[in-house]
């Protein structure tokens, strides 16, 4: 059911449909491209705050060689920053060579370029898909597998973390016509993706060195990965 409709996202149709509603409903025009709350509150300082979070998980990891308190969380975090790390980086990569435009570029949308899909033959260049911005909150989806590591009774706070930020780093860039609901679709996949591959590859390595894949013998408990 979830490839059905990735795929049926992926096509498009529903990309236009969104986009030139919210066109639409600004006069033909992307009214809330340079607005306060969509360019400079949730596009630049949302931007800056993904920086200042990544930071502060160095921050966090460099105390740890000194606090007690911190130091059982240090593996955990560590690997919270490369997921982080990974996931925004993996998106980059792709937007740079998926030749794909945003919206307001798109004819019809403010733009002169045809509407072309993923599906469609392209020039590999730089586009705007996946969307950067929205990995940049979607990436901290990753929180759900630092929390079921160092402490399993928040992690569900730290899925709603990610989502909530994603959502609206994804939503402010759609409304400035800057991104396609499939972009944003696409990016929160790659930045869940990541950190569950780097979760479950630590977890059989961690069962590899112990000799046994079984789980451990007491409910609720998570195996300290490495």
């Amino acid at each position: 059911m979830t490839l059905v409709v990735l795929a049926f996202i992926l096509t498009g149709e529903l990309d236009m449909k969104i986009a030139s509603w919210i066109y639409a409903a600004g006069g033909d025009a992307w009214i809330y491209k340079n607005g306060f709350w969509t360019e400079t509150v949730i596009h630049k300082l949302g931007r800056n705050l993904t920086y200042l979070g990544v930071l502060s998980l160095l921050a966090l990891v460099a105390l740890s060689y000194v606090s007690p308190r911190i130091g059982p969380k240090r593996r955990p975090l560590a690997w919270l920053i490369v997921a982080i790390v990974l996931s925004t980086g993996i998106v980059s990569i792709v937007k740079r060579y998926s030749g794909l435009d945003c919206p307001w570029s798109i004819w019809g949308l403010g733009g002169s370029n045809p509407y072309i899909t993923l599906f469609d033959l392209r020039p590999m260049t730089s586009g705007c898909f996946p969307s950067g911005h929205a990995s940049g909150g979607y990436a901290w989806l990753a929180l759900y597998f630092f929390f079921l590591e160092a402490c399993p009774r928040y992690r569900w706070k730290g899925l709603a973390v990610g989502l909530c930020v994603g959502l609206l780093f994804g939503i402010g860039q759609q409304l400035r016509g800057a991104h396609f609901l499939s972009h944003d679709v696409i990016t929160a996949l790659v930045c869940w993706t990541v950190p569950a591959m780097l979760f479950i590859i630590r977890g059989k390595s961690w069962a590899y060195r112990q000799g046994s894949v079984g789980r451990l013998s007491h409910a609720g408990a998570v195996p300290p990965l490495r």
